[in-house]
């Protein structure tokens, strides 16, 4: 027995050794932290950028961001109202549980929970209905043309295992609330969560047992480790890459990219993010919660939304601020989404001496003052966009107070609508206009999904009909037609003031081959160690 031990414990030195001379760990960093591993509860490129290694959904997007099977090989629409998927078999979760068509059906009704931030996903869906173990129906309340687009943004859970741990609800993080899905994970996907430590590090390991390594052509990677740590300061997450600590940079700032690319073993990626910043405002209270105008909301008069917007240098942001790494917008939303219009694409000019003549219109002479909402480690530049914007309202007489802060409590605040004016920057997962214009604009009614985001409680009848034709309209033109129109109400109506569509660099090692994707979302099922 003792030889058969001897020998075993001689063989586990021989397998660690083997395993560690092919493991390729990639050090990443960025400068905030997920607040939460719950798939369900935070629609935010920040925790989505984490998750989407661990979680996957039906339906995955491949490297060009192109529609591709997932955890359904297939899906098709049977009737107006009802999707059926055939679900991949032999799939397991990370703790050896099958997948299953009672998984899906669970994951998608947990998504529908008040608690949801997901429920822009399913705000067509009636219910999902187990049709055998590998087949499942969504089955929609109304048409929905886009079905497949949203489906893909929607993680799968497993259902006993919520049900073991009581997470059968996404958590509320409004509440702040602490559940066993905050810091533990159990997804099919490329990488498992090994150890969490809330702003400190996350460390994944392969899932070697992932099916997706079948295609070698495709999924490529040779990454056995990934460690993600959160680095507040811009200089500190330079000099970790420079020195070798960390070998990716997720959003490096853009003051340092010259001496990046200057670098010896350092490669600087480039390209348009599928996401636009925007001011939003407070359009809802008849009194702001933070302004020296007392008895009404200056907000809801157009002149005044009108006045901020012209008193907006936006050159001077995209050439200091954004040091060229913007692309100047008049809309909220590039042109990679479907429903984009360029005739819709027009800014108010930057006009001071109008801003001051519209807020004297308006009834404000003398201007007024009133508190900034903004993240200071979310977007690129956040901090610096609001500094620079709040002194160009200052100018005008809008006595702008700025009031930064960290996403970790930026989003909490806004969610609460404790806000008179935020800064907010909005991808669109979905590629397509609804998505948009659903979240930010429509009418905070109780309908699924419906201004999910809209946390200014914009509310106009004729958008909100454009909305729905948008959700429910099978024909090409005339929802396009809806689109276009609705571009327009909003270019007219200033519900937000635009900036730009971020340009998004990437700082990463030269040893590390990687795709550069739009949404931001570095996928490391396609990368490479040499």
């Amino acid at each position: 027995m003792r030889a058969v031990l001897l020998a075993a414990t001689a063989a586990v030195g021989v397998f660690i050794a083997a395993g560690a001379a092919d493991a390729r760990t990639v050090r990443w960093s960025a400068s905030g932290d997920p607040n939460t591993m719950d798939p369900h509860s935070q629609n935010l490129g920040t925790v989505t950028k984490v998750l989407s290694q661990i979680y996957e959904p039906l339906i995955m997007r491949d490297a060009a961001l192109a529609l591709e099977p997932g955890l359904a090989t297939a899906w098709r629409q049977v009737e107006p109202n009802r999707w059926r998927f055939e679900l991949r078999r032999g799939i397991k979760f990370h703790d050896g549980a099958d997948f299953n068509a009672d998984d899906v059906v669970f994951s998608i009704t947990r998504a529908l929970a008040p608690t949801s931030n997901y429920g822009i996903f399913v705000d067509t869906v009636g219910q999902a209905v187990k049709v055998d173990d590998f087949t499942v129906d969504i089955v929609t309340k109304v048409p929905d043309p886009i079905l497949p687009s949203k489906i893909a943004s929607l993680y799968m859970m497993d259902k006993e295992w919520s049900e073991r741990n009581n997470v059968t609800a996404p958590q509320n993080t409004r509440a702040r609330e602490e559940t066993f899905t905050v810091r533990n994970t159990n997804g099919t996907g490329p990488f498992r969560l090994s150890v969490r430590e809330p702003d400190v590090r996350t460390v994944m390991v392969r899932n070697d047992a992932w099916w997706g390594w079948a295609d070698t052509a495709k999924n490529t990677s040779n990454v056995t480790e990934i460690i993600y740590r959160p680095i507040t300061s811009d200089a500190t997450r330079v000099a970790a890459l420079l020195s070798g600590e960390v070998d990716f940079v997720l959003d490096p700032p853009l003051q340092d990219l010259e001496r990046l690319k200057r670098a010896p073993n350092i490669s600087v990626l480039e390209g348009p993010e599928i996401r636009t910043i925007f001011f939003a405002f407070d359009m809802h209270r008849d009194e702001l919660l933070y302004s020296s105008v007392k008895g009404k909301n200056p907000f809801k008069d157009l002149r005044v939304r009108q006045a901020l917007y012209h008193a907006i240098d936006i050159e001077a942001i995209r050439t200091r601020v954004m040091r060229g790494q913007a692309i100047v917008t008049g809309t909220f939303f590039p042109s990679q989404v479907n429903g984009y219009a360029k005739e819709e694409d027009v800014r108010l000019p930057f006009n001071a001496d109008r801003a001051r003549a519209l807020l004297a219109e308006a009834g404000y002479p003398q201007g007024f003052e009133v508190t900034l909402d903004c993240p200071n480690n979310r977007y690129i530049n956040d901090e610096a966009i609001c500094q620079a914007v709040a002194a160009m309202w200052t100018r005008i007489g809008v006595r702008t107070n700025l009031n930064a802060m960290p996403l970790a409590n930026f989003f909490p605040k806004i969610q609460r609508e404790d806000t008179s004016l935020y800064l907010l920057g909005w991808g669109v997962p979905t590629l397509d206009a609804l998505y948009s214009f659903q979240s930010l604009l429509a009418t905070r009614d109780g309908a699924q999904g419906n201004g999910i985001w809209n946390y200014g409680r914009y509310s106009n009848a004729r958008m909100d009909e454009l909305v729905t034709a948008m959700k429910n309209e099978l024909d090409p033109a005339r929802r396009n037609a809806a689109i276009r129109e609705a571009l327009k109400m909003y270019r007219e109506d200033v519900p937000h003031i635009p900036m730009h569509h971020q340009m998004i660099p990437w700082a990463v090692r030269s040893n590390i081959t990687m795709p550069h994707q739009p949404n931001n979302q570095p996928q490391f099922r396609f990368v490479r160690v040499n």
